[in-house]
């Protein structure tokens, strides 16, 4: 009974740094999460894209290395119109870039039409962001679960949906929400902590996409995409 105590009371504490971390944040946060809901509305196909495939990248790399690098490929011409060996050329510091340029080609033939890029007519045809997530990783060599999540919530549709990257699994052990960090995620099991986490942030009475982002500023110090 003691030990369950000490357990409860060092989430609580650990609860609380969060809220006091969000308060400080809280403006910043505001701000990220407006820019996300703009973006479908305000951003042309092709910024679209390029938002596509930062989240492609992004497995086991670095953010911000995969965002620099989609900015490199968009200033030099290269995001729609390079071959495989050029795109690999700007993959710089992003891990498996071989592969990666493999799969940023094979998404653009499917999101293209007549010649230019057309990723939002195509997202267009689902009813909800469950319907386009699970059409994202059953089509998208190279997207699964987490990155169809990252990618939607940056273009504005994945506010109740987790972005279950070593980051957050990390506090969610840490809060007691998982007993273990999975080493490999298949859709169920991802479905399922998705659904743990949306438990836990109603518990704590913070919404999902604000409870991701702190979380990943408590790991990182920063807010980033």
């Amino acid at each position: 009974m003691k030990e369950v105590f000490i357990r409860l009371s060092a989430r609580s504490i650990k609860i609380k740094e969060i809220t006091i971390l969000l308060s400080l944040k809280q403006n910043e946060i505001e701000a990220r999460l407006k820019e996300f809901s703009e973006t479908w509305q305000h951003s042309e196909d092709d910024d679209i894209f390029a938002e596509f495939v930062f989240c492609l990248l992004t497995p086991q790399s670095k953010a911000k290395i995969c965002w620099n690098a989609v900015k490199n490929l968009k200033d030099s011409g290269l995001l729609l119109d390079g071959n495989q060996e050029e795109i690999i050329e700007k993959l710089k510091g992003v891990r498996f870039k071989n592969k990666k340029a493999q799969y940023i080609l094979q998404a653009r033939k499917i999101f293209s039409n007549n010649g230019r890029t057309a990723i939002k007519s195509k997202l267009s045809q689902f009813s909800n962001t469950s319907e386009t997530r699970n059409w994202l990783v059953h089509n998208i060599k190279g997207m699964g679960c987490k990155e169809a999540s990252h990618f939607l919530r940056n273009i504005g549709f994945g506010k109740d949906m987790a972005i279950l990257d070593r980051h957050i699994l990390r506090n969610l052990k840490m809060f007691g929400i998982i007993e273990t960090i999975p080493t490999s995620l298949s859709k169920n099991r991802y479905l399922e902590i998705e659904q743990k986490f949306k438990e836990f942030a109603r518990r704590i009475n913070i919404p999902l996409d604000s409870l991701d982002l702190i979380l990943w500023c408590k790991e990182t110090g920063e807010i980033f995409k």
